[in-house]
């Protein structure tokens, strides 16, 4: 049975996202990301696609590689200014009700006590269709802002993520039993104290002594999602991750990355097919091919070089102003996104310049670059799907709202006319809406539910 491919719209709680000055094309209301309706609309639309979700990128500091400060991030609006994306969420999900949200936190600015917290509160306003996209943090200028001398080195970021995790873990499925909340009016008791217990939690990075402070949410731990496919990247995703966000230039990068996941991901115990993978996209749809062209030679010319090369340089870690335009990007191991310098470098099919990663096609698009009517994207899409095994596609933002209502208005009706593309919602929480048949809560085989419920084990006391 043909595949049914998943679709989020993919944006950030800032001016500029993926492309870089694409905020002064006079149609892209992106300058408006500061208002409230501006998200409603968003989510709104994705809903009325029946898209699975709302991805919300998010990036701790700022990008200041290029030329060695953040002039170029600052002019062209490169993922700066940028607000936070969790505040946006509850209103989003108030004015729809079925779209999913995978939001991205990072977690090594935060506490896993006060996190857990948040996000179960997330969950409960949503009506269970939260989702944590987790990250680590690889910028400096973030590790400065937060008044650390510099970011933890590329692996190092993973053994804290597995400490996060394990206490969070224990927070949202351990901490109060089923039944203990009773709302019991007549009998005085809102919660069974004997059903609530502390966390005791003594990990190398993270200390929790305390219950759980939110009753547990629809889901208890939201749908987690990962972005990290180097190679200690992809042992973390296939150990925790529910669904996975990458980017390619190339077909066989892409199916390396997701057969080498689901390959490590039965080695801990989980089905392979128990994690989705979306890959990021930039979609031009138009009624014909022409217009498509038309359209995409139009938001070509809005492009930023120089603030797009802040964005690789940002990703990278490389300062690409050192480099001629048309010199090949040679490998440099670092403390930023390993897969992308991989992919650039180690693994492209060819060598790759700065002058060709920052052009509106697909090397500059980090993945697919796919343009033209319904049906020629709907073909495109599914050969991605098939030659690749994944099972779907973050709609990467380009002009707002334009880009994304032509893909709703044209490509969604052509991929359910082919049988590719749901009609209409399931009903539960964004698990079940995943992972039919499932239930709210995360797999048996997932590492996390082995804490759940656990009340009379070490980690977990009366509170």
């Amino acid at each position: 049975m043909p595949k049914e491919i998943r679709l989020n719209a993919f944006h950030m709680n800032a001016p500029g996202h993926s492309w870089a000055g694409l905020w002064r094309h006079p149609r892209d209301n992106s300058v408006n990301y500061k208002s409230l309706d501006y998200w409603v609309n968003l989510a709104q639309t994705a809903e009325r696609g029946l898209l699975d979700g709302v991805f919300l990128a998010d990036v701790f500091g700022i990008y200041d590689v290029y030329g060695g400060n953040a002039d170029a991030t600052r002019r062209a609006a490169a993922q700066s200014p940028i607000n936070d994306p969790t505040l946006i969420v509850p209103t989003m999900a108030y004015h729809t009700k079925h779209v999913g949200f995978g939001v991205t936190s990072t977690l090594t600015y935060e506490h896993p006590f006060q996190f857990a917290r948040r996000y179960s509160t997330l969950d409960h306003l949503t009506g269970g269709r939260a989702g944590w996209n987790i990250v680590t943090g690889y910028l400096a200028s973030g590790a400065r802002g937060m008044g650390r001398g510099d970011v933890r080195t590329h692996d190092d970021r993973y053994d804290v993520g597995e400490d996060f995790l394990e206490a969070a873990y224990k927070l949202w499925e351990g901490s109060w039993e089923d039944g203990a909340v009773v709302h019991d009016r007549a009998g005085h008791t809102f919660t069974r104290p004997e059903k609530v217990h502390a966390v005791r939690h003594d990990g190398p990075y993270f200390k929790v002594d305390g219950p759980h402070l939110s009753e547990p949410s629809p889901q208890r731990t939201p749908v987690l999602y990962q972005a990290g496919t180097s190679g200690r990247g992809r042992a973390f995703a296939a150990r925790h991750s529910e669904a996975i966000f990458l980017n390619g230039q190339s077909r066989r990068i892409v199916a390396d990355a997701v057969r080498d996941v689901r390959t490590q991901a039965r080695s801990f115990g989980r089905d392979p097919y128990d994690i989705l993978f979306f890959l990021g996209a930039t979609v031009i749809a138009a009624p014909t091919r022409a217009e498509a062209l038309d359209l995409a030679a139009e938001y070509a010319r809005y492009v930023d070089p120089a603030g797009q090369l802040a964005l690789v340089s940002g990703w990278s870690g490389i300062d690409f102003g050192k480099y001629d335009l048309d010199q090949p990007i040679t490998y440099e191991k670092n403390n930023s996104i390993q897969s992308f310098v991989e992919n650039i470098t180690l693994k492209a099919d060819k060598p790759i310049t700065p002058r060709e990663l920052i052009a509106f096609n697909q090397t500059g698009a980090r993945g697919p670059f796919i343009v033209g009517s319904a049906s020629e994207v709907a073909d495109e899409l599914i050969e991605w799907v098939e030659d690749t095994d994944v099972d779907g596609f973050n709609l990467v933002r380009v002009v707002v709202p334009e880009t994304l209502s032509n893909f709703v208005d044209l490509v969604v009706p052509e991929l359910q006319a082919r049988g590719r593309f749901k009609t209409a919602y399931r009903e539960g929480t964004l698990r079940e809406k995943l992972f039919p048949g499932r239930g709210p809560l995360l797999h048996p085989t997932h590492p996390g539910a082995a804490f759940r419920n656990l009340a009379r084990t070490p980690h977990l006391q009366e509170a």
